[in-house]
Parts: structure tokens; C-alpha cells; sequence
């Protein structure tokens, strides 16, 4: 099976996104010591920010082929760095079923994919998902990772970092939906959806958890 590929090119900018969290915002990660090692991943976090995926790529300490709206890929500057990372394209309504495959060969090479189960930014705490990730995992049986993220939304320029904003991710332990029989409806995947934010819930504080404040704050 052909191994999981990491892009020089991807190398060079995490050295240089991490070098900029570190030196210019205050930056901490808790929780690394739960990122599985090897072995396929799906990574799920809030999110935020246009920086998530960058300061996702910073935090787990593993080569994470991340999610990126396909708007993203038709702009030559913002083109040149997703493609440059490697990011998989995704349209925001829905997964398309080549992103689908995609998504699946990366976690067949024993890849870690990010994903943000929201689709899209929220600046008012956790949204509702979308069933996309649900779905992937339930098709791989993929190990989920789950991530919060506090921090990046005061971001909102490079020249933001002078501020040295505190920027927080925390990492919770790694988990799999439960199997179920058959063709699932579209109760039990929202079900199962739900499964996967309140992970993410109990790793923000009450404030940040939006549509999900009801979580303990402890692990599931």
C-alpha cells in the first residue's frame, strides 16, 4: 500500500506557523500525549478561524491532510498555500463523492484527515454539523480525534499577533462510533453527529460550547 506522503513544501510552512504562534501569540497545547501515534485519524475541531487548520497542523504532532472549503482553491494566493498543504477541497453543502474517496484513500494509507463537522466558521459557539464526518467515520470505522480551539478568532491579520493573543488548543482522547446495522437513517447519523460535538463541547469552556450546553466538560 502506498505510504501517507508528506509535501516538502508543507514542511517549510508548518515550521513557519509554528515558529510565529510560539514567538508572537500565547500559544499551549494540553492533551498532545492523546494523539495516537500512527494509524488512520480523523481529526474534528471548532471552528473559528481561517487559521484553525494551520494551528491544528501546529498542535498534533502527526502530518494532518485538512479539510478546505473549495472557494479556497480558486484564488491564486490561497490556491498556492492549500494545495502547497495538501488540503482535500470540499464543497460547504456537502461531500462530494470524489472528496468522499479521497478522504478515505488518505485514511486507507494510515493518514490522519482534519475536519471541521460545522462546515463552516461560528462566531457565536458550536453549530450544528453537518453529516460529513459522521459519515466517514462510520464508512472507515476511523478512530476520531476531538479538538477545541479558543483563541484564533482575534486574529485577524498576520499583524494581529503582535497583540500576542492567547491562543488555546486542547485535544481529548481519541474515540470510534459505535457500529450499527444496515443503511442508517438520517435520525440515528444526526445522532451520531451529535456524539462527535459533544466531544468537542467538553473540551470548550461553558461559554464557547453554542448549541451544546449541556456538556459536562469531562470526557464521555
Amino acid at each position: 500500500m502506498k505510504r501517507f506522503y508528506v509535501p516538502p513544501y508543507y514542511r517549510s510552512f508548518l515550521i513557519m506557523v509554528r515558529t510565529l504562534l510560539f514567538c508572537f501569540a500565547r500559544f499551549s497545547i494540553t492533551g498532545k500525549e492523546n494523539v495516537p501515534p500512527r494509524g488512520p485519524l480523523i481529526v474534528v475541531a471548532n471552528h473559528i478561524s481561517n487559521y484553525d487548520p494551520h494551528v491544528i497542523g501546529t498542535a498534533i504532532p502527526r502530518r494532518v491532510r485538512t479539510v478546505a472549503k473549495v472557494e479556497l482553491f480558486r484564488h491564486p494566493l490561497t490556491a498556492l498555500i492549500v494545495r502547497g498543504c495538501d488540503a482535500i477541497p470540499v464543497n460547504r453543502e456537502g461531500i462530494a463523492k470524489s472528496t468522499l474517496e479521497e478522504i478515505v484513500a488518505t485514511l486507507a494509507r494510515d493518514g490522519a484527515v482534519g475536519m471541521f463537522p460545522e462546515g463552516s466558521r461560528s462566531k457565536s459557539g458550536l453549530a450544528r454539523p453537518k453529516p460529513g464526518v459522521a459519515a466517514v467515520a462510520i464508512r472507515t470505522g476511523a478512530p476520531i480525534l476531538p479538538v477545541a480551539i479558543t483563541g484564533t478568532n482575534k486574529i485577524k491579520s498576520p499583524l494581529s499577533l503582535l497583540k500576542r493573543h492567547r491562543i488555546q488548543v486542547t485535544i481529548g482522547q481519541a474515540f470510534t462510533l459505535p457500529q450499527l446495522e444496515g443503511n442508517l437513517g438520517k435520525a440515528q447519523v444526526t445522532a451520531l453527529s451529535d456524539m462527535i460535538m459533544e466531544r468537542i463541547a467538553a473540551l470548550l469552556p461553558p461559554e464557547n460550547r453554542g448549541a451544546y450546553p449541556l456538556s459536562s466538560g469531562k470526557q464521555p
